[in-house]
């Protein structure tokens, strides 16, 4: 089933959370159209994006009727709406528990511990080693996870938990965190890159990529 308009994606380029959305829907094949929200410039506290989600946060999608936001729970929507009994979403109690755990460290760890430091060398601030202890913490952890599988729940197919953890995950050395300490994430991300329809996170903000362009 394919939904009978493209999904409006409401999103900053070089945000992570967004990427998620953006990388499932590709993934799945769903028809998409990219709405540009600068958080730098305050689009996001703007009334018309206010009236989409009073946070003022992205990523939003509108599918047809369906307004929803906050990545993870975007990331259900689109599985069981277009892909349910897919192995995208574990059916079983244990599957499930499991994802939510890495969902817990999406919106956990991997926010101030590899998606902050990132954030603040793209934007050339200075990288907090604190954090970047947290994210080192993170990548032991991944490490660990994925010795004697491919990814990071059982089976022989990624899962929203591979796409949950991707994007922030695969510029990590952006952030000051190498992944040559840890060969199983390496390859891991290797994988997930690999996949029909994955789409990279961009990394430069919207007028450096413009003048980039230019």
């Amino acid at each position: 089933m394919a939904p009978t308009q493209p999904i409006t994606l409401y999103r900053m380029a070089v945000s992570g959370h967004c990427h998620r959305v953006e990388l499932m829907l590709s993934l799945l094949g769903l028809p998409f159209a990219l709405a540009e929200v600068n958080l730098l410039k305050g689009e996001h506290q703007r009334a018309e994006h206010l009236a989409l989600n009073a946070l003022g946060q992205v990523p939003v999608i509108v599918d047809g009727g369906t307004v929803l936001s906050d990545s993870t729970a975007i990331l259900v929507y689109l599985v069981q709406r277009y892909a349910p009994g897919s192995a995208w979403m574990p059916q079983d109690p244990v599957g499930q528990a499991r994802l939510q755990r890495w969902f817990s460290l999406a919106a956990g760890l991997l926010a101030p511990g590899v998606a902050a430091p990132r954030f603040a060398a793209i934007i050339g601030r200075p990288v907090s080693e604190a954090a970047q202890a947290i994210g080192q913490r993170l990548l032991d952890f991944m490490e660990g996870e994925l010795q004697g599988r491919p990814w990071l729940l059982d089976g022989e197919a990624p899962s929203l938990a591979d796409v949950a953890m991707v994007s922030y995950i695969s510029q990590a050395p952006i952030g000051g965190l190498p992944l040559s300490a840890h060969p199983r994430v390496a390859a891991w991300v290797a994988r997930m890159e690999a996949l029909p329809g994955y789409v990279p996170l961009a990394d430069r903000l919207p007028e450096a990529a413009d003048a980039v362009a230019a």
